[in-house]
C-alpha cells in the first residue's frame, strides 16, 4: 500500500493527473487490464467513462481472477489487476511484480433458483440441506474466488449446524471459472443452462451483476446472517506507467466508485 501510494503521489506532484496531460499521449499503447468476470460490466462502464473524459485507450480482458494471475505469472504482462479476492494481487506484490493491491470494491455472496422454486433468505439455509434440492452450483474454488466464497459459506454453515458443511460440499458443482468445468453448448450461460437442466436447484455467486438491471429470470436473495460472506476486491499496478496509475487512481474516484455500485457492489469511495 505505501509503495503504491508513494508512486501515486509522484505522479499528483508531477501534475501528470490532469486531462491535458492525457491527451498529450495520442500516440501511447492502451492500458491493458486484467480483471475478474464478474467485474465485466461495472469496469466496461468505467473504462467507457474514462475513455470519454481523457481519450485514453483501455482494453480490459475479464476472467477467472486465479486463472488471470496464474498468465502473469507465466509471463503476461497487464499494466493492471482487478482480482475478486485480495489474495492473487498480493501474492504478486509478494514477489515483486505489482503494487500492494488496494480494495476497489466490495461484494458479497448471494444465492440464485429459479423462480418456482421459492427461494427466500429465510429458508435458504434449510434449502440447501433439503435432501430433494439435487445440486448447488459453484464456481470453482482457486481458479476463481467465487468458488472459494463459496467454500466459506460452506464452512459457516458447519459452525452453525455441525456437519452440515460435509453435507452441502457433497452437493456442489463447480460448472464455472476452471479449467475443466463441464461443457456448456456455445452462447450458453453456464448456470442457467445446468438450472434449465435440473442438475442444480441453488447457484452461490456474487450479488452483484453484469447488468444494471436484475435478471427476472431467476430469484436472487441475501444470505442469512450465520452464511454472510463479503469479498474484497484488490486493484494493483503493473509496472510503472504513468498513464495505468492514472486510470488506477479514476478508479478509485467518486465518480467511477458510483459506476461501479450501480452493478450491486459496494463502493469504498463517495461523493460528500
Amino acid at each position: 500500500m505505501r509503495h503504491f501510494l508513494r508512486i501515486v503521489w509522484a505522479v499528483v506532484c508531477a501534475g501528470m493527473l490532469t486531462a491535458g496531460a492525457s491527451a498529450a499521449e495520442p500516440a501511447e499503447a492502451p492500458i491493458k487490464v486484467f480483471a475478474a468476470g464478474s467485474l465485466t460490466g461495472a469496469l466496461t462502464a468505467v473504462i467507457k467513462t474514462y475513455q470519454e473524459k481523457t481519450g485514453v485507450q483501455v482494453q480490459a480482458e475479464f476472467g477467472p481472477a486465479g486463472l488471470l494471475r496464474e498468465r502473469i505469472e507465466g509471463g503476461e504482462r497487464p499494466d493492471i489487476f482487478a482480482s475478486a479476492n485480495m489474495a492473487h494481487p498480493q501474492s504478486l506484490a509478494d514477489k515483486g511484480e505489482a503494487t500492494p493491491p488496494v480494495v476497489m470494491a466490495r461484494n458479497r455472496i448471494c444465492a440464485k433458483a429459479l423462480p418456482g422454486f421459492g427461494l427466500t433468505t429465510a429458508n435458504l439455509f434449510d434449502r440447501l440441506l433439503d435432501p430433494k434440492t439435487v445440486g448447488i452450483g459453484t464456481s470453482t474454488p482457486k481458479a476463481d474466488p467465487g468458488g472459494d466464497y463459496a467454500w466459506m459459506v460452506f464452512a459457516r454453515a458447519d459452525r452453525a449446524r455441525p456437519g452440515a458443511g460435509k453435507a452441502l460440499e457433497a452437493k456442489a458443482r463447480q460448472l464455472v471459472g476452471g479449467k475443466h468445468n463441464p461443457p456448456v453448448p456455445a452462447g450458453q450461460d453456464a448456470m442457467a443452462y445446468f438450472f434449465h437442466r435440473h442438475e442444480i436447484d441453488i447457484s452461490l455467486g456474487y450479488c452483484s451483476s453484469r447488468s444494471t438491471e436484475p435478471d427476472p429470470n431467476f430469484t436472487t436473495v441475501e444470505l442469512p446472517p450465520e452464511l454472510a460472506v463479503t469479498a474484497d476486491y484488490g486493484l494493483s499496478v503493473l509496472g510503472h506507467r504513468e498513464a495505468a496509475l492514472r486510470f488506477a487512481l479514476f478508479v478509485m474516484s467518486p465518480e467511477a466508485q458510483h459506476l461501479i455500485g450501480l452493478y450491486g457492489f459496494m463502493p469504498v469511495a463517495q461523493s460528500p
